[in-house]
């Protein structure tokens, strides 16, 4: 059997059996990249050049579809290049790089939308003490501390993971490289750590699902005693979505990480990855501007600025700034 030191690439689990629905996913798989980059780009735009939305509540947001925009570029291309050219090999070096950069996304990005709770608990149940409690000192180091987290983390598990020798051949059954499948590769006396590195992760995490749980449990009850049926209103609609996403997020990561193999197979494992990894960063840009008027004001600016630049400016003036030519002198 081939070690870990033997192995120059992996083989990654093939979308389709056949040509033509290889070519469908490429398609379908491309769509949905498109989209999560024009919903993220148009939110960050938007939050970073108005200046009504530089709140910690956007802040965040600001954030979140950064992350967002990390973590669909690191499974999506390679998938659809596989798709595309009907191949399965990704490199060693590259399946490292893509574990490194997944596990890091994520991390973070489940770190931010705890923080975002904590931000929708102070703003609905202690509003009189928000502007101290969440000051722009104090959303920078949240901020900084949930990148931070997703690195150490990402450390953590790709320098764990790859530590292992690998005896079972070099075929992840996964579209992109995972920790629980690549784990599957190694020696089973060998994998412990890494299993117990896993399970101290997701405890952590789940610790945060009940803090965030508990976060919207108050909000929800300070939502009721409300007596605008409006407050109320915009109250569920700011925070019911983000609960839907983390609780998505939190339930199909934990059944990816934690399920026992026998239970396994490559279409559920295929299905539950694309619910974790895909659905979350493409759904999220929808959720946050259709349900807030103010993101979908900021983004109308933004599209309206880039429509009219690109009008008066034929020379492409979205990206260089268009002006008259000088006149010649003679």
């Amino acid at each position: 059997m081939p070690n870990s030191s033997s192995i120059s690439e992996f083989l990654l689990l093939p979308l389709a059996d056949t040509r033509q629905l290889q070519l469908l996913h490429f398609w379908f798989l491309l769509g949905i990249y498109l989209a999560a980059l024009l919903g993220n780009g148009l939110i960050s735009t938007a939050v970073a050049c108005d200046h009504r939305l530089h709140t910690p509540m956007y802040f965040f947001l600001l954030n979140l579809a950064l992350l967002d925009l990390g973590c669909i570029s690191t499974t999506l291309p390679k998938a659809m290049a596989n798709a595309l050219w009907d191949t399965r090999a990704i490199s060693y070096a590259g399946c490292a790089a893509q574990l490194f950069c997944f596990v890091f996304f994520i991390s973070a990005e489940f770190s931010l939308l705890t923080i975002m709770s904590y931000d929708r608990y102070v703003a609905i149940c202690k509003p009189l003490h928000y502007g101290t409690l969440m000051d722009s000192r104090v959303c920078a180091t949240m901020a900084a501390a949930a990148w931070g987290a997703g690195v150490l983390n990402s450390l953590l598990h790709t320098a764990s993971t790859f530590s292992l020798p690998l005896c079972q051949g070099n075929v992840v059954n996964q579209f992109f490289c995972e920790i629980p499948q690549i784990l599957k590769l190694s020696c089973s006396e060998s994998s412990l750590r890494e299993v117990v590195f896993l399970i101290f992760t997701i405890s952590l995490d789940f610790g945060c699902f009940v803090f965030i749980v508990l976060s919207y449990v108050q909000i929800f009850m300070a939502v009721l005693r409300m007596p605008s049926e409006q407050g109320q209103h915009k109250a569920f609609s700011t925070c019911l979505p983000h609960l839907a996403v983390v609780s998505l997020f939190i339930i199909t990561g934990m059944y990816a990480y934690l399920k026992p193999p026998s239970v396994s197979s490559p279409s559920t494992n295929l299905m539950v990855a694309v619910l974790y990894s895909v659905v979350p960063p493409a759904l999220n840009p929808l959720i946050y501007s259709m349900r807030n008027s103010e993101v979908k004001d900021a983004v109308r600016k933004v599209m309206t600025r880039c429509v009219s630049k690109a009008v008066n400016c034929p020379s492409f003036g979205i990206l260089l700034p268009c002006s008259n030519p000088p006149l010649p002198r003679f």
